[in-house]
């Protein structure tokens, strides 16, 4: 810009004649425009508007925390109810179930109960699983059958006879590849009358109720005292109790007399008509 000016008072002063110094008044007058135009520059940055400043790091930590705290609270009440929701629901699924899952047209357990209940030997909740009302499917045997638990819980020595009586527990699928395999039919746990459970094939098992079925003995001497003693508070079931410990001396195998036999399948068979009939039951003490 400077060198333009020069030029332009030089160019002034030729067509004039008179050559203009560098040192005159003109390039006085440049030099002075030059520190105006300067200091216009200066005062116009010097006024240009801030930037914003930058929050305080103090200030930034300080809401920080209240932040994660909240969203920590929020975290905790989130598990809070989630653990209680998963509480609730393992209360509950040790309970006995009074409905049931459908499978194949048949009404039964929760999976997690059955596990538990075959696992272990509980002869008080088997009753009420055979009480009357209870909504879950019975079997009937096909066949004498030796009894045995896929569970590997307790299993009866006594065979399943033809006809008798089962609850359904577990319905088995045969696991085949996808090929179809004659024979490999599936199966089904099943619950007796006396407590244990037992693994039976298909065809071992109908759904079609006999003339006269089957029962397993049920174990007396395993009995909560609570389901003893309402059972002998029964004007039918009670006397014949109270016979068999008469006649039997608190023996029932090995050498004892016919009378004890003979009654000891009588105090079997009124226990379980009532069972089968809606007698009252206490609630068992353990439980799958």
């Amino acid at each position: 810009m400077l060198a333009h000016c020069v030029a332009a008072l030089r160019c002034f002063s030729m067509r004039r004649g008179v050559p203009a110094p560098v040192g005159s008044w003109a390039m006085r007058s440049v030099q002075s425009t030059i520190a105006l135009v300067v200091m216009g520059f200066v005062v116009a940055c010097g006024g240009a508007t801030p930037p914003p400043a930058e929050p305080d790091p103090a200030e930034a930590e300080a809401a920080a925390p209240a932040d994660k705290s909240g969203g920590e609270a929020a975290e905790d009440g989130g598990g809070k109810d989630g653990k209680r929701e998963d509480g609730a629901a393992a209360e509950a699924s040790k309970q006995i179930p009074t409905t049931c899952e459908q499978k194949d047209n048949m009404c039964l357990p929760p999976a997690a109960f059955v596990k538990r209940l075959c696992s272990g030997y509980y002869p008080d909740v088997a009753l009420t699983l055979f009480a009357k009302g209870s909504p879950f499917t019975r079997g009937y045997l096909t066949r004498d059958t030796e009894a045995w638990n896929a569970s590997g819980g307790s299993s009866s020595n006594d065979k399943l006879l033809f006809d008798e009586e089962v609850l359904i527990l577990y319905r088995r699928v045969a696991d085949t590849g996808g090929m179809v395999v004659s024979g490999a039919g599936g199966g089904y746990d099943v619950l007796r009358w006396d407590g244990t459970c037992a693994s039976l094939m298909t065809e071992e098992v109908r759904l079609h109720v006999p003339p006269k079925p089957k029962f397993a003995p049920i174990p007396w001497k395993s009995l909560d005292q609570k389901t003893r003693e309402a059972f002998q508070a029964d004007e039918k079931v009670g006397p014949l109790i109270a016979e068999r410990r008469k006649e039997c001396k608190g023996a029932t195998m090995g050498a004892v007399s016919a009378k004890c036999e003979k009654v000891d399948k009588q105090m079997g068979a009124a226990l379980i008509e009532y069972v089968r009939s809606g007698g009252a039951l206490p609630a068992p003490g353990a439980l799958p």
